[in-house]
């Protein structure tokens, strides 16, 4: 048995490895390498075969210890605890346990009882605007409800489903396939019944033996404050109706926000930009900034660089938990380099070039000594310079 692997290093576990471990990693297994997933392919099929063999003998407790004491040859007559014939062991329990949900249902209970309907999706595009502080929006949609006329059995008047001569009313086909190690029982859905048990021979005529009615619908949603592009509103209840007298779905409305002409947002902050002057940047002044609550007005710093970023506390969105905490706006101030300058303008930037610095100092310890409130004679140089670059 030399060119057998040893069966720990097939499934992947250790030799201390719990009777949990040992069949979740099987499953992982065969859920991977299963004929059924590999038509055809003949190594696939080898190593569902080895995973088989070995959870056959690592799953079971008196085996398991025969193979650790002796080995491979436990089972092929030479060890001392005897042989193990492969061949006579019937693994039904064993896949119906593990592949219940890979097959189609395995060992599951019928789903006869009470389900909820499917969810349905749509969605509404709403301004910038409207996702910060909330608003309300309608929407249509084609709903399915009960066939009035038939009380959604989808039979005439008259008559009844009866029961699936194919499944017996179960709802499902148990078929059984042979395998290495024996048979492997599996379930399916049943093609005649669709899963209901039911077959209805003479189709209601309202609804063609649906047993449901579409209709177009207007629905109202309340989109909250705060909400972000791409989030959902869900509106209970509004989807598909229910099986067997479950409750209908939900309708999952996802929200497409527009983007704004100045505005963009991150989480709970809004960032925008605001243009000075190159007069307002180097004397500072009032500046007026656009919000979603509308403009404010902030005092520039006289020296302002280009690029500086201001914070408007609380002009952000607010939580979606708590609409009274807002996040803040950021605003990048951007100084606008002045083009197309007149004359006038031109030479008096020529001369705030060659005086910058010491000049301004001089002039600011010559006005030093004047009684405030005293009015200047003339208009200095940065008063013509600022005049002159705001007319731009």
């Amino acid at each position: 048995m030399a060119d057998k692997r040893d069966y720990y290093e097939v499934l992947g576990v250790g030799k201390g490895a719990s009777d949990d471990e040992i069949k979740k990693a099987f499953r992982s297994m065969a859920k991977k390498y299963h004929p059924d997933m590999h038509p055809g392919d003949k190594e696939a099929e080898e190593k569902f075969k080895e995973a088989q063999e070995a959870y056959a003998v690592l799953s079971d407790a008196e085996k398991r210890r025969q193979y650790d004491q002796f080995g491979h040859a436990a089972f092929d007559g030479a060890g001392g605890a005897g042989g193990f014939d492969f061949s006579g062991m019937d693994m039904g329990d064993i896949f119906g346990d593990i592949f219940g949900d890979f097959f189609g249902g395995g060992r599951r209970r019928a789903n006869d009882g009470p389900m909820k309907g499917q969810n349905l999706r749509t969605s509404v595009r709403i301004t910038f605007e409207e996702a910060v502080f909330g608003c309300e929006k309608e929407i249509e949609m084609v709903l399915k409800d009960e066939c009035a006329t038939c009380h959604g059995t989808g039979a005439k008047p008259g008559t009844s489903p009866e029961t699936c001569q194919k499944c017996g009313g179960k709802g499902k086909i148990v078929y059984t396939q042979q395998s290495f190690f024996g048979t492997v029982q599996n379930v399916q859905t049943c093609p005649e019944c669709n899963g209901s048990g039911k077959v209805v021979k003479e189709k209601c005529q309202s609804c063609y033996g649906t047993g449901y009615i579409s209709s177009k619908k207007k629905i109202q949603v309340s989109i909250p404050a705060g909400i972000d592009n791409g989030q959902s509103v869900r509106i209970r209840e509004k989807g598909e109706p229910g099986v067997n007298g479950g409750p209908r779905g939900d309708l999952l409305v996802e929200v497409v926000v527009s983007r704004h002409p100045s505005l963009t947002r991150q989480d709970m902050n809004i960032f925008s930009t605001a243009r000075i002057s190159y007069a307002q940047a180097a004397l500072g002044g009032e500046i007026r900034i656009g919000t979603v609550d509308g403009d404010v007005i902030y005092e520039v710093k006289a020296g302002t660089q280009t690029g500086t970023r201001i914070r408007l506390k609380g002009k952000g969105v607010p939580s979606l938990r708590n609409k009274s905490v807002r996040g803040d706006q950021y605003v990048d101030l951007i100084v606008q380099t002045p083009a197309n300058l007149s004359q006038e303008a031109k030479e008096l930037l020529r001369q705030f070039d060659a005086v910058t610095g010491d000049s301004l100092g001089r002039g600011a310890e010559e006005n030093a000594g004047e009684p405030a409130g005293k009015p200047r004679k003339k208009k200095g140089f940065m008063d013509k310079l600022k005049e002159s670059l705001d007319d731009i």
